[in-house]
């Protein structure tokens, strides 16, 4: 039985169901910013502060010019480190995937610096290097590597290799085999491995920032707990997460469009 009245026209039934994914998508943040406002009037400031607070103190870092530069830096921080990764971890992947001693070598490599925590690699890249903003992106390369490669890795170990077979027997150029074969098969696990990494990037450069940095999020952070400002250390927060739901929103309309061929079941399963 369907939870859709009837009789009614296509357009309303389309915007019925709209409004209805977006308030079950809505409802746990109405959930919590509920507990939480309710939790300021029973709480000092300093630990829950009302969100109205941290709504203007969002505001003042969006308008204040130093301040939005301090997000804009992370930001840019946060995209040279995972592209630099990808386009790393993609070269490896594809050497890994085309000769198996190159595998049995790296791997254990990755799988090594998987182990190894992030503010580790904060302590080493303060003790070998210099300059703030490469030991920042090393700290940000170094930390995503592993997952990028072995996220390509398995997507091209994933391909069909019959299909393959089938496209190689029409002796297409290298040009087109990549662009009608591999980067269809490959490019689903390669946005799932960006919105993956795009998170962990964001807390890892939170943790470089605290530690290495004289501007960005992560040092603001460090500057409000110094203050126990807790609406800051929300206001700045906040603005990671943002950046973090936007892109993740692109990555998802990226796959919406070039995968809009595939089939899409009519039945739940």
């Amino acid at each position: 039985m369907s939870g859709t009245p009837s009789g009614l026209s296509p357009f309303v039934i389309m915007l019925l169901a709209a409004a209805r994914r977006v308030a079950s998508s809505a409802l746990p943040f109405v959930v919590v910013i509920l507990l939480w406002q309710f939790a300021s009037l029973f709480f000092p400031r300093f630990l829950f502060p009302s969100l109205i607070d941290v709504f203007w103190r969002c505001i003042e870092i969006f308008s204040t010019g130093s301040m939005f530069a301090d997000v804009l830096a992370t930001i840019l921080r946060i995209l040279a480190g995972l592209a630099g990764a990808f386009i790393i971890g993609a070269v490896l992947a594809l050497l890994m995937f085309r000769s198996r001693g190159v595998d049995n070598f790296l791997s254990p490599i990755l799988s090594l610096f998987q182990g190894i925590p992030a503010l580790s690699w904060v302590v080493f890249a303060i003790i070998w290097f210099h300059g703030i903003e490469f030991r920042i992106l090393f700290i940000m390369v170094v930390t995503t590597l592993p997952a990028f490669t072995f996220q390509v890795l398995g997507a091209l170990r994933g391909m069909s290799r019959d299909l393959m077979e089938m496209v190689l027997s029409f002796r297409p150029t290298r040009a087109k085999l990549f662009r009608v074969m591999i980067a269809p098969a490959i490019l689903p696990d390669i946005l799932t491995a960006w919105k993956v990494n795009l998170g962990n990037a964001s807390r890892v450069v939170v943790v470089a920032e605290l530690v290495g940095a004289t501007g960005g999020v992560g040092y603001q952070l460090l500057q409000q707990q110094q203050l126990f400002d807790m609406a800051g250390a929300l206001a700045w927060t906040l603005q990671l997460v943002f950046f973090v739901l936007v892109v993740q929103a692109a990555l998802t309309l990226i796959e919406n469009t070039v995968f809009r061929y595939r089939a899409v079941s009519e039945r739940a399963i």
